[in-house]
Formats: structure tokens, sequence, C-alpha cells
């Protein structure tokens, strides 16, 4: 979860939330051992160069959605010929 919060792709859940969840028979605690309550938005970074910069992002704070595999590779493909 640190790299999470230093990327800034971190949260935490609200009461109403983990209520919620629970009422469903999902546990965080227990699904994550820990008790900060925090998960992490689904992100991509590719970094490169020299000086280690992020050369291309994705985030998407709705975690079904995720990045197309072909865009990742193209990114990839441009960044790191």
């Amino acid at each position: 979860m640190a790299a999470a919060r230093g990327f800034g792709v971190a949260y935490k859940l609200d009461e109403a939330t983990l209520v919620k969840l629970r009422a469903f028979g999902m546990d965080v605690e227990e699904a994550s051992g820990q008790q900060h309550h925090m998960l992490p938005v689904p992100a991509v970074f590719l970094i490169g160069g020299t000086k280690c910069l992020i050369e291309f992002e994705y985030v998407n704070p709705d975690y079904r959605v995720r990045i197309n595999p072909e865009l990742l590779l193209a990114a990839a493909r441009v960044l790191f010929k």
C-alpha cells in the first residue's frame, strides 16, 4: 500500500462503504490482513529514461475499467524501442 500511497492512487474506504461490503460478506480487514481500510486504484506506470521519469500512466478510479492490453503494448514499444 505504501507504493500506491506514494503514487497517489490509494483511497480510504468510508464507514458506510465498509458496512455495505460487510453486508455482502466481504471483510476488507480479513482479505487484506490490514486495518487501514485502504484500497489501490488500478494503475499502470511506465518509467523510462536516464532520469527514471514516468513516461506513461493509466489510472482509472473505476476498478472495472482496465487498460486495453494493445494500448499498453503500443506505449511500451514507443518508449522502449
